[in-house]
């Protein structure tokens, strides 16, 4: 697995933007364009709404990258620094090709032209084929407008004469995830049968040790609402397990037999 995060004499860092540019031009000139990208507010957003997924499509064959729009710092338990190694450890898990922490703002990320911009030139250098971003109702302030940023930066990565870095590049599709803070009774386009990568995603979730092992949450916890989480959407496609996802336009089929 690739990162834009690297080590000074030991320690994480937090790249610049700037630098973030200059690792995936590199990354582009080397790499063909990951099949998915999975962009998420804070580093586990990811993990919680569609890791197991995330690990089902790395075994199908597909390139994935997570990119997160912030460390997530400031948190009770964590810093920079542990969030960095804990995203690191958790890509490793799921087995993704690539992740990018960006340096946008946790508990201030805001759908700006500036940011657009930021997210559109990532889009352009790593070129999806299918976005994933979180799902447009939430409670959590970032999370709104990460899907706001998202489903807008997508638009500005297509743009000609501009001074973006990278290619013009248009996702064909762009999903939803929800790694929501509302208690809601959602009603997905479809629900993935995540069956075989659930193993992979309760681990990585166990990486972020700062978010899910501390006085005032403990991972079995976290592990038993993931899991409840789960049986329920796999309950409704007559699976063990599955994760839902939302999509604004109508989604088509080829065949039949794709269907549970």
């Amino acid at each position: 697995m690739q990162l834009s995060a690297y080590q000074v004499n030991g320690v994480w860092q937090q790249p610049t933007h700037a630098e973030i540019i200059d690792f995936l031009t590199a990354y582009a000139r080397e790499a063909q364009p990951v099949d998915v990208a999975v962009v998420a507010p804070h580093p586990d957003d990811a993990e919680i709404a569609m890791g197991a997924t995330i690990s089902i499509l790395v075994r199908q064959g597909l390139k994935v990258a997570i990119v997160d729009l912030t460390n997530g710092e400031p948190t009770p338990a964590g810093t920079v620094e542990t969030r960095l190694a804990e995203a690191k450890a958790a890509g490793e898990i799921l087995g993704i090709d690539l992740r990018v922490t960006m340096d946008l703002p946790n508990r201030y990320l805001e759908d700006t032209v500036e940011n657009r911009i930021k997210v559109a030139e990532v889009l352009r250098l790593i070129r999806p084929r299918i976005l994933f971003a979180p799902y447009w109702v939430d409670a959590h302030p970032d999370h709104r407008a990460a899907a706001a940023l998202v489903e807008a930066a997508r638009f500005y990565a297509k743009l000609s004469k501009t001074t973006m870095s990278g290619v013009r590049h248009y996702p064909a599709r762009i999903f939803h995830f929800s790694s929501n803070h509302y208690r809601l009774h959602l009603e997905p386009s479809f629900v993935f049968d995540c069956t075989g990568g659930m193993d992979a995603k309760l681990a990585a979730l166990a990486a972020y040790n700062t978010q899910f092992n501390t006085d005032e949450r403990q991972f079995s916890e976290v592990r038993a609402a993931i899991e409840s989480y789960g049986r329920y959407w796999g309950r409704l496609i007559r699976r063990p397990f599955g994760e839902p996802f939302f999509s604004r336009e109508v989604i088509g089929i080829e065949s039949i037999h794709s269907i549970l």
